[in-house]
């Protein structure tokens, strides 16, 4: 349906003071602290784990070496989606200048409706990171108790007793983010990178991470967790993070949480012949999604 007259008829009106709605601030582009983003070309992008060996064995004298076997693991696939808005104005309303008016007002509406669009689709990802509709490539839950390796052992990247945000549960997080292996049981170097938080726990985040000492006590230990530069990237709040006590610690695995740009937003706009309207339309194709289960260390208390 086109803007008519009819439903922006206050601009007609001498006098008006004032239109509110759409002048709000904004939490901008809070997705680019969640993924790595990388451009693609293709209709969807694929992923392949690559297990390698295991650690070498001793080779005694006098017999034969032991050879090792590898081959592809399973698949991680982004498929884009494109993202969209429209809105047109009817003809009667370009010839009494409306649009004009208007014009601004709309753009931002419109810029707003996309830019939502992304920072929600982001932030689903780690909103159904413990969620059974969301399956990684390893056929199970992006945080799970149980990741199966190739070696045909598993891991996990969460509590077995999902923990709140504290002291204790942060250190316990990245003690296990440093005794993550790959997929023989080889142990590899990950150390938590940065924190994300629902707006409810900001207060908690900031006490955690902004004092040399330790919070919450009176003695004068010395905070580890801001010492020793565990979170080198501090924290980061997002707003359209659904659980209110549940929090996320992002690694520095190069295969983690990643974003395919496919196509940037772009505008156009076209007149019909035969209504007279005319046509503006926002899009952008992108996915997001995960690889490496690595990439987060994540924790849902009740």
């Amino acid at each position: 349906m086109a803007i008519s007259r009819g439903q922006i008829l206050k601009e007609l009106v001498p006098g008006l003071h004032a239109i509110f709605g759409t002048e709000y601030s904004r939490y901008e582009n809070e997705h680019a602290v969640l993924f790595d983003e990388e451009t693609s070309n293709r209709a969807f992008e694929e992923e392949v784990l690559f297990p390698g060996f295991g650690e070498a064995s001793v080779k005694f004298e006098g017999q034969a070496v032991n050879y090792a076997d590898s081959g592809e693991g399973w698949v991680a696939r982004y498929n884009h989606e494109t993202v969209a808005m429209a809105f047109s104005i009817t003809e009667e309303a370009m010839e009494d200048n409306l649009y004009d008016k208007l014009s601004t007002r709309l753009t931002k509406a419109l810029a707003r409706s996309m830019s939502s669009a992304k920072q929600t689709k982001a932030a689903s990802i780690f909103n159904k990171a413990f969620d059974s509709t969301q399956l990684g490539g390893d056929g199970v839950v992006l945080a799970s108790t149980a990741h199966p390796l190739q070696s045909g052992t598993t891991q996990a990247n969460t509590f077995t007793t999902q923990a709140e945000l504290s002291e204790t549960s942060l250190e316990d997080a990245l003690i296990g983010i440093a005794g993550f292996t790959d997929d023989r049981d080889i142990p590899v170097a990950l150390q938590g990178k940065t924190l994300h938080i629902p707006r409810q726990l900001v207060f908690v985040a900031e006490r955690l991470l902004a004092s040399p000492y330790r919070p919450a006590t009176a003695d004068n230990d010395v905070n580890a967790l801001v010492s020793k530069g565990m979170l080198p990237g501090g924290y980061h709040v997002n707003h359209r993070f659904t659980g209110s006590k549940r929090w996320f610690i992002r690694t520095d695995s190069p295969h983690g949480m990643k974003m395919f740009n496919r196509a940037g937003i772009a505008t156009s706009m076209e007149g019909d012949f035969e209504t007279g309207n005319v046509r503006y339309k926002a899009r952008e194709r992108y996915s997001f999604g995960f690889s490496d289960w690595r990439g987060i260390w994540a924790s849902n208390p009740s």
